[in-house]
């Protein structure tokens, strides 16, 4: 068996304790189908130094939950371990921009078809009028750009007071009333294939697709055509080969699919919806870690999106 390391979320930080230990159970059993077995260890203990670390052929950043919550600290790990030359799938580097959603933009200018987004530093009643007049939306959606689990994501309708602006960049999305009625979906990647798909859909008055919010998932034996073209178009424009990835996207009324996240960082996987229980995974794994056997040292090099 080869051992490698998960990252964790902060001990201090006791939002996460009741969840993260199952999917941590879940990415182990997957793993150990490929022989490899994985050790677990808070990316805060690392992130000055990234000694400890650097025993492992291998460091996966799995169950970072709660980075966003102090995003400079997080930008600073990321520093630390790319510096180290430490082998992480995915690549340090990418740890780093996939963080901050404004990476959006950039694959927007590629080609990449995001729903309409205001990217401003400071949320006024005047840009959401704009945002409202602009884009001919009943409601907009404003979210911090770092965040993660729909943190601090409101929606707006007109007239609404904005409850709490967020602190940094922000973006103003019109909001997709077939989040609603056709969901979100989500395709998993692992080695640069497609492993399975999942469509997630929020309960009833609710626009959050995530479980804590009442979520639903529901696996997909196969993606739609339109999802599928954009899921593959948004990773060739990443350029980066990556280990994993959840290509998070959703059709507009006029049946048009829009990235929504590209998901590099931690990721659930969905692994208790996936028929072979994140075997694909498991093999990705042990393809990277015999592909590097002979140069244990060599970093996943990538260049920021």
């Amino acid at each position: 068996m080869t051992d490698i390391a998960i990252l964790t979320p902060d001990p201090t930080d006791t939002s996460f304790e009741a969840l993260w230990h199952g999917v941590l159970d879940r990415l182990r059993a997957a793993l150990a189908t490929a022989g490899v077995t994985a050790t677990p260890t808070p990316w805060t203990d690392h992130v000055d130094n990234g000694d400890a670390l650097a025993r492992y052929p291998l460091v996966l950043p799995l169950l970072v939950w709660g980075y966003h919550y102090d995003h400079a600290r997080w930008l600073q790990a990321c520093r630390t371990w790319e510096a180290a030359g430490l082998r992480l799938a995915n690549p340090a580097s990418v740890l780093g921009w996939n963080s901050d959603k404004r990476y959006l933009a950039r694959l927007a200018d590629r080609g990449v078809a995001i729903p309409s987004t205001v990217w401003t530093d400071d949320v006024t009643p005047q840009q959401l009028e704009e945002a409202f007049a602009s884009t001919g939306a009943e409601q907009l959606i404003v979210k911090p750009a770092v965040s993660g689990g729909a943190w601090k994501t409101q929606r707006l309708r007109r007239g609404d007071v904005l409850n709490e602006a967020p602190h940094g960049t922000a973006m103003i999305q019109a909001y997709l009333p077939t989040i609603e009625t056709e969901g979100e979906t989500s395709l998993l990647y692992f080695g640069g294939r497609l492993s399975h798909v999942v469509n997630k859909r929020p309960e009833s008055g609710e626009f959050r697709v995530q479980t804590q919010f009442g979520g639903v998932n529901t696996l997909l034996e196969t993606p739609p055509a339109g999802a599928l073209a954009l899921a593959e178009q948004t990773l060739a424009a990443i350029e980066t080969p990556v280990l994993y990835a959840r290509i998070d996207v959703v059709p507009d009324v006029d049946g048009r699919w829009l990235l929504m996240e590209a998901e590099l960082i931690e990721p659930d996987f969905f692994l208790n919806a996936d028929p072979q229980a994140g075997a694909r995974f498991g093999r990705a794994v042990r393809e990277l870690l015999d592909a590097t056997t002979d140069s244990p040292h060599i970093a996943m090099a990538a260049e920021a999106v």
